[in-house]
């Protein structure tokens, strides 16, 4: 097994024992230069329904977050490229990669056997999250694969109907499909401070990461000091965001009929 891992580890998870596999945060531009040395550029949005969320991102900030670290920018533009240049082969590398003993569970090492798909970027088309599907329906006995995700339509119609039995995952507020967000799901939104986010009735988890899939199914998390702006919580400044849209639709329709 080659040592180019896949999957990493940032401090907080190596902490807890989790594994993480990441991509670029929202908007990205990949530049190409072919062997007659004309340049093209791809433009590819690996968070299509983020909202308010992406102006607050942290992996998007500029003293936060791969940016601020070449190496890890180059490690989530490579993660891209796999998935879009070669599928296949990138979905043949992590199947064998999680064979890997290192991991498989071992309670006593503080090993969880945990993965969790995206610290930045999501399910950002139907291809790439079938072959996430596929990926943890082969996986090793005892892993456990879990996400926040903003695709709530897209998990609608492909994750839904059949789950693969180890994948948790947790809608996370702040995305253009808040609305379609059921009481009845997990949802994880964040927060100013740690009253505010008991005051709506959510829980946190500070304590670990795995609390958003294996705790209450209202788990919420508190903005560190790079999220400047904010004035409330994701989902209210969301749902403020399409109350306003839709206040300047029905102002616009409104404009057309007197119009006629």
């Amino acid at each position: 097994m080659a040592t180019d891992w896949l999957l990493s580890q940032n401090e907080r998870m190596k902490k807890q024992g989790i594994f993480n596999w990441t991509l670029p945060a929202w908007v990205v531009r990949l530049t190409e230069e072919a062997p007659d040395g004309t340049t093209t550029v791809r433009t590819v949005n690996v968070c299509p329904s983020a909202g308010v969320c992406a102006k607050h991102c942290y992996a998007l900030g500029a003293d936060s977050g791969y940016i601020r670290f070449p190496a890890a920018r180059a490690r989530h533009l490579r993660n891209l490229r796999m998935v879009l240049d070669t599928p296949l082969l990138w979905q043949e590398r992590m199947a064998a990669e999680l064979r890997h003993p290192r991991y498989q569970p071992d309670p006593e090492k503080g090993k969880l056997g945990h993965i969790r798909i995206h610290d930045a970027g999501d399910f950002f088309d139907d291809a790439y999250t079938l072959m996430w599907l596929q990926i943890m329906r082969g996986a090793p006995k005892g892993l456990t694969f879990y996400a926040y995700t903003k695709e709530v339509s897209r998990f609608r119609r492909l994750v839904e109907p059949n789950p693969p039995a180890n994948f948790k995952y947790v809608f996370s507020r702040g995305g253009k499909e808040d609305i379609l967000i059921d009481p009845r799901d997990r949802d994880a939104d964040v927060f100013l401070t740690l009253d505010d986010l008991k005051a709506a009735g959510y829980s946190s988890q500070a304590a670990s990461d795995l609390l958003a899939v294996h705790g209450p199914p209202r788990v919420g998390m508190t903005v560190n000091r790079h999220r400047k702006g904010m004035t409330a919580s994701f989902g209210e400044l969301q749902r403020q965001h399409d109350a306003e849209a839709a206040a300047r639709r029905e102002r616009q329709q409104s404009k057309a009929r007197s119009s006629r």
